[in-house]
């Protein structure tokens, strides 16, 4: 019960900084109506001793510090594995995160059950589904490993006993907002909860060496619910993304300690679960049209693979005073500059036409070398003439309408030769970095206007 024990305070739901009173906008990050009421007990006031925890280590100099190898461990789904930078570390926290229903308790369970069919221990525990839901779950995905472990638990205190009396080497816990520690007053799901519990299982798997999985609520921006401090506590922080009306996943690194970010692991779901899915650019190029006007095939680089991904565009005129601009996929921010330049630098009229961008399969471009691409399947659709389908696209488009050069080339052009491309437009700088590629054919640009010429035949102003 609150009293003179104590103060309230208010915290950051995004930062963690702490005010004596409620603000609109944190003083701290800036966020608006991040302020939640916490109340913070006062250890002297109520009598209680502190005692101060024992020193971790001593200061060394950085040359003789020992490296200790961590232990790695396969959990025999390659895209899962790709996305945690080649295989689970023992020991590790992942925080997975993704909109309701996309799949984020199928993913985790296939997972645990492909880690216990070699002997080891898994223990799986749900705060809001029930057994019996459980039970129907597993027989439609097809678990069958003896040592996967289930229980149904929301107190942190007894779910340690559970893992102490168990002592399994993997747990998911589904998921991290429902459980609440007893020594807090606050209600499960809020700031204070989420970050004791969230700490807490963090020790408790640093400890145990014991691979520990956190399945985490989004908010509706599509960003991890909870304190931002739940994302430095883990060690890896993953996405699954994708739409619910289509049969594709996505699972996205986000943060890595022990490999690199912003992987791509593909899945299908289909009717026994999440399928991984080995060429998925072959995937997204089998239903492309061919010789359709708004179409470019733009290699997108996702951490260190390269995936060919079309990009749409439709271009009609608006008979709305305001024309309307969206796009899905890309940043619509992004769109409206190429729309720009495409008016300012190549003289296409666009100012009184609808314009609609996509990018089919559902997948998410974030990287500048789509620039181009994007650039060209607007010109396309506005100018009425297809882009050569055996073409692909990629380079940075810069406020002059220059292109400019982007990583990994190699990699892009050699996906694309795989799967029967002809030829690449890209930076000039770059073709003449790159020489020839056998079987396909280099075109250099210097600028938005040259591209457009070369790749649809139509002279620009």
């Amino acid at each position: 019960m609150k009293g003179s024990s104590g103060k309230t305070v208010f915290v950051c739901q995004a930062c963690g900084h702490q005010v004596g009173k409620w603000l609109g906008r944190c003083p701290q990050c800036g966020a608006w109506n991040t302020l939640a009421e916490e109340w913070l007990p006062s250890p002297a006031a109520a009598g209680l001793e502190v005692s101060l925890p024992p020193r971790r280590s001593q200061a060394k100099p950085l040359s003789d510090l020992c490296v200790t190898p961590e232990t790695r461990r396969p959990s025999g789904i390659v895209e899962f594995d790709r996305a945690l930078g080649g295989s689970l570390v023992q020991g590790s926290v992942v925080l997975l995160g993704g909109e309701p229903g996309i799949g984020k308790s199928t993913l985790i369970l296939q997972v645990l059950d492909c880690l216990c069919q070699g002997g080891l221990k898994g223990l799986y525990i749900s705060g809001e589904e029930s057994e019996a839901q459980i039970k129907l779950r597993s027989e439609r995905l097809g678990l069958t490993s003896p040592q996967l472990l289930v229980a149904t638990e929301t107190c942190l205190e007894n779910l340690l006993k559970i893992v102490e009396e168990t002592r399994p080497n993997f747990l998911a816990l589904d998921s991290v907002q429902t459980i609440y520690t007893a020594t807090l007053p606050a209600a499960p799901g809020s700031l204070p909860q989420v970050r004791e519990t969230a700490f807490r299982l963090a020790q408790q798997a640093k400890l145990a060496e014991m691979a520990t999985f956190l399945i985490g609520h989004v908010t509706k921006e599509g960003m991890l619910a909870g304190p931002k401090v739940l994302e430095h506590l883990v060690d890896t922080v993953l996405y699954l993304e994708g739409d619910k009306s289509h049969a594709f996943r996505l699972l996205r690194t986000v943060k890595n300690r022990f490999g690199p970010t912003q992987e791509l692991g593909v899945f299908e779901m289909q009717e026994k679960g999440l399928v991984e899915v080995a060429n998925p650019s072959a995937l997204f190029m089998a239903e492309r049209s061919l010789m359709v006007p708004g179409s470019a095939v733009v290699p997108s680089l996702e951490g260190s693979r390269p995936i060919l991904v079309e990009v749409q565009a439709l271009v009609s005129p608006s008979s709305l005073a305001l024309p309307r601009r969206q796009a899905m996929g890309v940043d619509p921010g992004r769109v409206s500059l190429l729309v720009a330049i495409l008016e300012k630098r190549v003289g296409l009229g666009l100012g009184g036409q609808d314009l609609f961008v996509n990018v089919a399969g559902g997948v998410r471009l974030t990287e500048p070398a789509a620039d181009l691409g994007v650039a060209l399947a607007v010109a396309s659709s506005y100018l009425d003439k297809p882009v050569p389908p055996d073409t692909l696209i990629f380079g940075e488009v810069g406020l002059t309408g220059e292109v400019r050069a982007v990583s990994a080339p190699e990699m892009r052009l050699k996906e694309g030769r795989k799967l029967g491309f002809q030829r690449a437009f890209l930076a000039r700088r770059q073709k003449e970095h790159l020489g020839n590629l056998p079987g396909l054919s280099l075109i250099g640009v210097e600028t938005v206007a040259q591209a457009i010429r070369g790749a649809l035949g139509e002279q620009a102003n």
